[in-house]
C-alpha cells in the first residue's frame, strides 16, 4: 500500500530534523567548574577558576568554529557526598561533559568514580592526591597541575639535602593530608632522615596551638605542614606567635599557593620554601595571561596554579575536540585523544599526558622574598630550582595504575 505523499514528506522532515539535532549535539559542550566557592580553598579556585574557564572558552574561539559551549559552576562545600550528588545531577540532568577544578582530594576521588561510571571527563586541577593517577587512575581522568608525589619529592628532598633530616607533620585529617604525609615520609626516609611523629587536625581548623606545641616539643628540625589554604596560613601565623622559627625549627609549606603568601604578607612568609608548577611572573606568557585574569578579579588577585590549570586544561581539551571533529560526549575517547596529542600553552609550556592520566610539566622550587626584595604587588617569589617534566612526577615503573602496561 502506498504511503500518502504528506506522510512521506513528514517522515523525511523528521529524519532531517533528527540529523540536524545530532550534528548540533556533536558540537555542543557543557563545562562544569566544581570547586570551593565559600570555604578555606575559595581563594585557590572558587570564582577565579570559573573566570579562568571563561577565558579559555573565549581564547579557544570555538564558538566561531561552529561549537556551542555552556559553562556552569557549583560549590561542593568540601564534602564528598555533596560533590557526588552534584556530579550525578550534572551528568544525568544537566548533561555536563567535563568537570574542572574539583578542589579537595576526598571530593576528587569521589567524583573520579562517578565520572568513570558515567563516561564523562574529569580534568583535575585542584586536588593533590597522587592516587588519582596511581591505584585509582581512570581512563576518564587527567590530573593536570600538581600532586602529592611531586610536592614531596621537590620540597621534601630539597629540605633534607639542606640538613632538615628530622621531621614532624601537622596534617589535615582527610585524603589529601594523608597522601601528602605518606609521600613526604617516603622521601625523607629514603634520603636518610627520620620522622619523629605527626598530629592530625580537622579540616578548616582555627586554633592550631595544641598541634604546634606537640610539633615544637618533638624538637624536629622541620615541621611539615601537610595541609593547604586557610589551614596552612593559620598554622604559619600561629607558629610565628609561638616563636617556633625563631627557636630554630623550620616550617615546610608542602603545599603553598600565591594566595596564601598574599594573605600572610612577606614579613611573615619570608624564607618559606615550597613547590609550584605555575607562577604569574615566570615569563612573558604567564605575565600576559595573569594581567588579563587579574583585571577580571574583584580583588585584582593574580592566578593560583589551580586557576591557571583550569585554563590550560580546557585549552588542550578544546584542541582534542577539534582534532576529533566533534562528539564530546564519549569521555574516554576524548581523554584518549588528549593523551595522544602533545600539550603546549603559554602557562605551562610544552608537555604531555601519560597513560595513567598524569599531565607532565616542570616543577619549580620557590622561596618567598624578603619584604625589601619585592618590587611591588604580588612580586613574592624567587626561583630556587627547577625539576624537569620527566623527573617531577612518579615514574611509570613505580605505578600501580592498571592503565599502565608494565
Amino acid at each position: 500500500m502506498k504511503q500518502p505523499i504528506a506522510a512521506i514528506l513528514l517522515g523525511t522532515a523528521l529524519l532531517l530534523s533528527a540529523a540536524g539535532a545530532s550534528r548540533a549535539d556533536d558540537k555542543a559542550i557543557k563545562i562544569g567548574v566544581l570547586t570551593d566557592n565559600s570555604g578555606l580553598y575559595a581563594d585557590l579556585g572558587g570564582a577565579g577558576s570559573t573566570i579562568a574557564a571563561q577565558m579559555a572558552i573565549e581564547d579557544s574561539r570555538m564558538a566561531g568554529k561552529g561549537w556551542t559551549i555552556e559553562l556552569i559552576s557549583a560549590d561542593h562545600q568540601n564534602k564528598p557526598d555533596v560533590a557526588t550528588n552534584i556530579a550525578r545531577q550534572w551528568i544525568d540532568v544537566e548533561k555536563v561533559d567535563v568537570f574542572m577544578d574539583v578542589l579537595n582530594s576526598g571530593v576528587a576521588l569521589a567524583v573520579n568514580n562517578v565520572v568513570r561510571e558515567k563516561n564523562s571527563i574529569l580534568i583535575d586541577t585542584g586536588a593533590a592526591t597522587s592516587d588519582l593517577t596511581n591505584a585509582q587512575c581512570s581512563p576518564n581522568t587527567v590530573h593536570w597541575v600538581y600532586d602529592t608525589y611531586m610536592l614531596a619529592h621537590s620540597t621534601g628532598q630539597a629540605l633534607v639535602k639542606a640538613g632538615g633530616d628530622t621531621w614532624y607533620f601537622i596534617t589535615a585529617d582527610y585524603a589529601f593530608g594523608a597522601a601528602l604525609e605518606r609521600d613526604t615520609t617516603a622521601v625523607v626516609q629514603a634520603a636518610g632522615g627520620k620522622v619523629l611523629g605527626s598530629v592530625k587536625h580537622p579540616l578548616n581548623t582555627s586554633d592550631f596551638s595544641s598541634f604546634l606545641l606537640q610539633a615544637q616539643s618533638s624538637k624536629a628540625k622541620i615541621i611539615g605542614m601537610a595541609n593547604a589554604g586557610g589551614d596552612t596560613t593559620n598554622t604559619i601565623k600561629q607558629a610565628a606567635e609561638f616563636g617556633i622559627v625563631a627557636g630554630g625549627q623550620k616550617l615546610a609549606g608542602l603545599l603553598l599557593f600565591i594566595t596564601d603568601v598574599h594573605a600572610l604578607g612577606l614579613k611573615v612568609a619570608q624564607g618559606l620554601n615550597f613547590t609550584e608548577t605555575f607562577y604569574w611572573d615566570l615569563n612573558d606568557g604567564t605575565r600576559a595571561f595573569s594581567k588579563r585574569f587579574s583585571e577580571r578579579m574583584k580583588n585584582k588577585a593574580m592566578p593560583s596554579m589551580v586557576q591557571a590549570g583550569v585554563y590550560s586544561g580546557l585549552i588542550h581539551y578544546f584542541k582534542a575536540l577539534e582534532a576529533m571533529g566533534g562528539n564530546p560526549h564519549d569521555g574516554a575517547k576524548v581523554v584518549a585523544m588528549m593523551k595522544q596529542m602533545p600539550t603546549d600553552d603559554a602557562l605551562f609550556g610544552p608537555g604531555s599526558i601519560r597513560a595513567d592520566g598524569r599531565k607532565l610539566h616542570p616543577a619549580f622550587l620557590f622561596e618567598v622574598k624578603k619584604p625589601e626584595e619585592s618590587k611591588g604587588g604580588w612580586d613574592y617569589y624567587k626561583l630556587v630550582g627547577t625539576t624537569p617534566a620527566d623527573q617531577a612526577f612518579r615514574p611509570l615503573a613505580e605505578s600501580a595504575c592498571p592503565l599502565v602496561k608494565k
